[in-house]
């Protein structure tokens, strides 16, 4: 049976040793490094180290570029115990995603929904890795549908369920954001829509197949019955 190579495999052929491994790990070790010196930063100073790592349209080009690739490394907000949990959690994901594709393709599909982010910033001033996190779950979600994620740590939930609320959400954040947040949440997901998009057309496009052939063998059903010659 022939095989198409696809515009990925030709990619991952050409360059996949470039890939850098463990990526997942490198990003939230880095994070939990920018969360500890926050913490100590703070009890110090005053002042928070993620002061230093936020995305600036404005101070990026007044020459502090290490704001282009830093937020990339916040820490996250909030309660300490669900932050700590919300960071594992991103963390298990992007690491079973890296072991599924392997580490080029799991590296490109960072890229794009980092680039994505940088877009978005350099046209809005803002930029976030919120959504590269969010697109990370949405991927797991497609290829693992079924994975039992534990609520609570107790209640087993299909993770295609949590990826329809996580869309709802998408989807009640481009309503209630300031078009400045719809722009880095749409950049934020193009990787997504470049990784998963054809595969959804195509499904799409066998869909509408499979009801033309069944709308197009209803009718010739009908014509047989209506034939005056088997009356």
């Amino acid at each position: 049976m022939y095989y198409k190579e696809s515009w990925l495999d030709k990619l991952d052929r050409k360059f996949g040793r470039h890939a850098v491994p463990n990526l997942m790990t490198i990003l939230t070790v880095c994070t939990v490094a920018a969360w500890v010196l926050d913490y100590i930063m703070y009890f110090q100073t005053g002042m928070s180290f993620s002061s230093f790592l936020v995305f600036s349209r404005d101070l990026i080009f007044q020459g502090q570029v290490w704001r282009v690739f830093t937020f990339l490394f916040l820490p996250p907000s909030g309660n300490l115990i669900l932050s700590a949990f919300m960071l594992y959690f991103y963390w298990m994901i992007g690491s079973a995603l890296e072991r599924e594709w392997g580490d080029f393709r799991f590296n490109l599909y960072y890229l794009f929904g980092f680039l994505g982010a940088i877009i978005a910033g350099l046209l809005t001033g803002y930029a976030t890795s919120q959504y590269i996190n969010l697109s990370l779950f949405l991927a797991f979600a497609i290829l693992n549908p079924n994975y039992p994620v534990r609520l609570f740590f107790l209640i087993p939930i299909p993770v295609k369920f949590l990826a329809i609320v996580d869309g709802l959400f998408l989807v009640w954040r481009l309503i209630i954001e300031s078009w400045s947040g719809r722009v880095a949440l749409a950049f934020s997901l193009l990787n997504l829509l470049l990784f998963f998009g054809g595969n959804l057309f195509r499904r799409i496009k066998n869909l509408r197949r499979q009801k033309e052939y069944r709308d197009s063998f209803s009718g010739g059903s009908d014509d047989w019955n209506n034939d005056p010659w088997r009356r």
